[in-house]
């Protein structure tokens, strides 16, 4: 069985503090568990992950969250909160999409696209920013991830226009799930100095080999294999593909240690191999 995705933050050392900003932040932070490794919580429903991986790579605005929702001043009460100390790209405004649209960076460098909707409930929903190398290819990614998860679909695709500020026919705002979560994308023909990173990633929890197999042989299709689960797939947007056992051996203190050193010599897991590991 695959759970549901999550999604990881890298952080040098903050993981911590962002959740406990988090927590002050969003009235839908339900806490989970944390160690010095890592914070995992859920917010509003969509499970995350805060990991202290030091100072390899740095969030930036590639992977963003948008927060929707219907109530305007909720929706400014975290817009207060999160701009604070961080950077706005666009300010809180009506926009010809929304009557009350921002986005900012915080001041961990987590970006935020916060919309008012009609009639939705609020939701956390990562958005890709293909630029440089992948512009032009979002709607081909789209494509390629709804056909490697069950239970996903396309809901909709809007389109640069002519006369509109970018390349006619980019895709300027998407929606489409995978295994019924909601994710977006976006293309941008400016000259940006980022692109994706392992800094934001997607966590795949699954049971058992044959589905570990399964993702990984897809992903590694013009992409790129990682250490411990983690693997960048055709596009560079990172995946970590994980089994489930791994949660139970890393909160057991007596095969924690063992299944440690074990993960770390692998590229993709092997569930038998750590089995094997922490048998003893």
């Amino acid at each position: 069985m695959t759970h549901p995705l999550g999604i990881c933050l890298w952080f040098d050392h903050q993981a911590k503090q962002a959740a406990d900003f988090y927590q002050s932040v969003f009235p839908g932070f339900k806490s989970l568990s944390e160690n010095p490794l890592a914070v995992n919580y859920t917010l509003y429903g969509r499970r995350l992950m805060h990991l202290n991986g030091g100072p390899g790579y740095t969030i930036n605005p590639s992977i963003s969250f948008f927060i929707e929702t219907h109530d305007a001043e909720e929706l400014q009460q975290i817009w207060e909160k999160l701009s604070e100390g961080g950077k706005v790209m666009m300010a809180m405004n009506t926009y010809p999409w929304s009557p009350k649209y921002g986005w900012c960076s915080d001041q961990f460098g987590v970006n935020w696209q916060l919309m008012l909707t009609e009639g939705k409930d609020i939701a956390v929903i990562p958005s890709m920013m293909f630029t440089h190398h992948n512009n032009g290819k979002a709607y081909e990614a789209i494509q390629y991830y709804t056909s490697i998860f069950s239970n996903s679909s396309i809901e909709a695709i809007s389109k640069y226009e002519k006369g509109e500020p970018d390349t006619e026919g980019n895709i300027k705002y998407s929606r489409f799930y995978l295994q019924q979560l909601a994710f977006s994308a976006m293309e941008s023909s400016m000259p940006h100095a980022f692109t994706f990173n392992e800094a934001v990633s997607y966590m795949i929890t699954v049971d058992t080999q044959e589905e570990i197999d399964f993702y990984w042989n897809h992903f590694l299709e013009g992409g790129q294999a990682g250490r411990c689960g983690w693997i960048k797939d055709k596009y560079g947007v990172s995946w970590q593909i994980v089994p489930s056992i791994l949660g139970k051996l890393m909160t057991n203190p007596e095969t924690a240690p063992k299944a440690t050193y074990a993960f770390l010599q692998m590229s993709k897991f092997i569930i038998s191999d750590l089995e094997k590991a922490t048998a003893s």
